[in-house]
């Protein structure tokens, strides 16, 4: 009997269903959809096993191999968790790397047990091609808009707030500066450039023709924005939101202090440690850029911060960050962005304050979509 395959690569992805990915863990950590969930087929161990097999004995042995080494109890806790994932989503697809031998089996011994799902056409491989196609034409498909601004100018909140904003930094899970990791992992390229042609994809089926992007840097953490895209975005037009220095300032203490001790104890339950990590991740951010301080700024800077840590621990009073955040916005942030956004002066469009630049860009949108 032939079950059921697709290759609607774009229903597949933007319907939000249960992606059911029966790739080895180690296949699964190098490169994944947003919403796929990894539930092996073989896991690591097996899966070495039976590629070594493979290479020695031929694909007969290889198979029996791997059915000798998933059957029994073995067999039906994978299959429950498959049923169980397929109850839990309304509509399921499954795939392995390439579509074949393991998609198949995993369809198969669904469909005996009574639950008849859809396996991806070309696996892993074709979505993620059909993903890679899709920024490759991204800079003819889209007009650009870029949001600049001064540290702390709130970009990325009005990003996330206008309906044809693309989000670099959600898509990197780094906010794209020394200061820009989250107490979760970053993104790597590859689901870096997955989530952002997923979130493309939205815009074209959303019908827009232009998309709205923060003013980011090649890099964004250690991931970089396709090299299409981004000299796209060196030569489109730039609004610049334009923000009072004190509320950028405050902003900064929601983003650095306030809002990563939350994520760190979000992370990690244990207090002690939380706020451990935590600090290590301000000590380390400020280590980074010590070179661009200068030795005697950045020991004023680390001094300050580590007396503000020991403030914040003992009285949980975040008001003496302020102390080495203001020095690192006036003497350093914005020094180095004043600098760039010089260079790039002829294509700003437009300046004015978070809401101006909401406005500004809504209307721009309805008249360009």
């Amino acid at each position: 009997m032939q079950l059921p395959q697709s290759s609607e690569y774009e229903k597949i992805l933007l319907s939000s269903p249960g992606l059911l990915d029966v790739r080895a863990p180690v296949e699964f950590s190098q490169g994944a959809f947003p919403d796929a969930v990894n539930l092996p087929l073989l896991n690591d161990d097996e899966r070495h096993r039976v590629g070594i097999c493979y290479k020695q004995d031929g694909q007969d042995k290889a198979i029996e191999l791997g059915h000798k080494l998933v059957s029994g109890d073995t067999k039906q806790q994978r299959i429950d968790q498959w049923i169980a994932f397929t109850k839990q989503h309304k509509s399921t697809y499954l795939y392995c790397f390439r579509g074949g031998l393991r998609s198949k089996i995993t369809q198969q011994w669904l469909y005996d047990a009574g639950i008849d799902i859809p396996r991806v056409s070309g696996g892993y491989k074709a979505l993620r091609r059909f993903l890679v196609e899709q920024l490759e034409r991204t800079d003819n498909q889209f007009d650009f808009t870029l949001l600049g601004g001064l540290t702390g100018s709130r970009k990325t909140q009005l990003i996330k707030h206008i309906n044809n904003g693309i989000d670099l930094e959600g898509a990197a899970n780094h906010r794209g500066s020394s200061f820009g990791a989250h107490a979760t992992h970053p993104s790597s390229q590859i689901n870096f450039e997955n989530q952002l042609s997923i979130d493309l994809l939205n815009a074209s089926n959303c019908g827009h023709n232009s998309i709205t992007l923060e003013d980011e840097s090649r890099y964004i953490g250690s991931v970089d924005i396709p090299k299409n895209i981004y000299s796209k975005m060196r030569i489109s037009p730039l609004v610049v939101i334009e923000t009072a220095v004190e509320e950028r300032l405050q902003q900064l203490l929601k983003e650095y202090v306030i809002d990563m001790e939350k994520e760190f104890a979000d992370v990690h339950h244990d207090r002690e440690l939380a706020f451990e990590k935590f600090s290590a991740y301000l000590t380390d951010s400020l280590l980074r850029i010590r070179k661009r301080l200068g030795m005697h700024h950045w020991q004023t800077l680390d001094k300050n911060l580590q007396q503000a840590l020991h403030q914040h621990k003992i009285n949980a009073d975040t008001s003496h960050h302020l102390l080495w955040l203001e020095p690192l916005l006036s003497e350093y942030y914005d020094p180095l962005y004043r600098s760039q956004l010089e260079k790039r002066k002829e294509y700003i469009t437009f300046r004015g304050s978070y809401d101006e630049c909401y406005q500004y860009l809504t209307q721009s949108i309805s008249k360009n979509n």
